[in-house]
């Protein structure tokens, strides 16, 4: 009843369960990965406009999709329309779908009034909006909070701005700005702006495994949700709710070898994407993974310290085989 295909302008999603985009964590590694788990849709972590209208390499290869299973949406930000009218006109000659960004709370993004910054200046917004929208060749989706704080509620306000100036879908956390991510998202939010527009809306905060996927759709109504942090070291997640909500039971959790499995799979994608400086950025993928299980802290500790792929290979079937 709620798992269904979602139509967001001229592209159809084989369902309606979508990976959220998340700054150093949705590259194209990661990605691959959750794909396997069938994702109606993956997006990319979000790409600056400025830096894509400077031509900075850099952010170019965080829109590296080679080979990938589409459809793929590309996020970016920005806070002048030059910068975004720019950057819509050039991702669109690769994208499925262009999602601005107008909910990253991180302060490095916001003092430069973009990320959900925007949400306190609404004429600006539109301004934002409806230069993407002249210049993207595909459909143009904008992700947004609640609003900036308590005294700043306007989810509702800027979905009908963004429907006014043909935006094709709405994804909403149910957070303000001012809570990053502590709490509890506020679902009520998401179903006012359901109900407030006429265009697909997307429920995003809080989605962990199948029941609140579930409670999501039914507290909400939504056309679909996106899952972000509760993907972490956990890609098997959209498999499992879609058994779940095409079946109303539950699949078996991974087994250690499954996750071992993916573990080294993702890690030799990674490795093949960037080289030996992946070690690195693996550590808190290889921490989610694990996390919850035996001794696991210890394992943790131990990889921390690892910069060596052979190496990190070896630690990791130690532990699973100790397992």
């Amino acid at each position: 009843m709620y798992l269904k295909k979602l139509k967001i302008g001229n592209v159809e999603l084989e369902n309606n369960l979508i990976l959220a985009p998340m700054a150093g964590i949705t590259n194209q590694p990661f990605r691959v990965i959750c794909k396997n788990f069938e994702p109606g849709m993956v997006c990319t972590e979000m790409a600056s406009s400025r830096a894509i209208f400077y031509n900075d390499n850099k952010t170019k290869r965080l829109l590296n999709t080679e080979g990938e299973k589409r459809p793929i949406s590309f996020q970016i930000f920005g806070s002048d329309e030059e910068s975004m009218a720019y950057s819509a006109k050039y991702v669109s000659d690769f994208a499925d779908i262009i999602d601005i960004n107008m909910g990253c709370p991180a302060p490095k993004v916001v003092k430069n009034g973009d990320g959900s910054k925007m949400l306190l200046d609404l004429v600006q917004a539109k301004k934002v909006i409806q230069a993407v929208v002249k210049n993207s060749k595909v459909p143009v989706t904008l992700k947004i909070r609640k609003g900036w704080d308590n005294d700043h509620i306007v989810a509702k306000e800027i979905a009908k701005i963004a429907e006014d100036c043909g935006i094709s879908a709405i994804t909403i956390h149910g957070r303000t700005r001012s809570e990053f991510y502590s709490g509890k998202a506020d679902w009520s939010i998401i179903k006012d702006v359901k109900d407030s527009v006429n265009i697909p809306v997307i429920g995003n905060g809080d989605i962990i495994d199948e029941e609140t996927a579930k409670e999501m759709f039914e507290k909400t109504n939504v056309d679909g949700i996106m899952i972000g942090r509760g993907s972490l070291g956990n890609p098997w997640i959209f498999r499992e709710i879609k058994y779940y909500l095409e079946t109303g039971e539950k699949l078996e959790k991974p087994t250690d070898k499954e996750k071992l499995e993916v573990m080294k799979q993702h890690i030799n994608l990674a490795l093949k994407e960037k080289g030996d400086i992946a070690v690195k950025e693996l550590r808190k993928h290889i921490a989610w993974y694990t996390k919850n299980m035996k001794n696991s802290s210890v394992f943790r500790n131990c990889i921390n310290n690892i910069e060596d792929p052979k190496e990190l290979f070896i630690v990791i079937d130690e532990y699973f085989k100790s397992l």
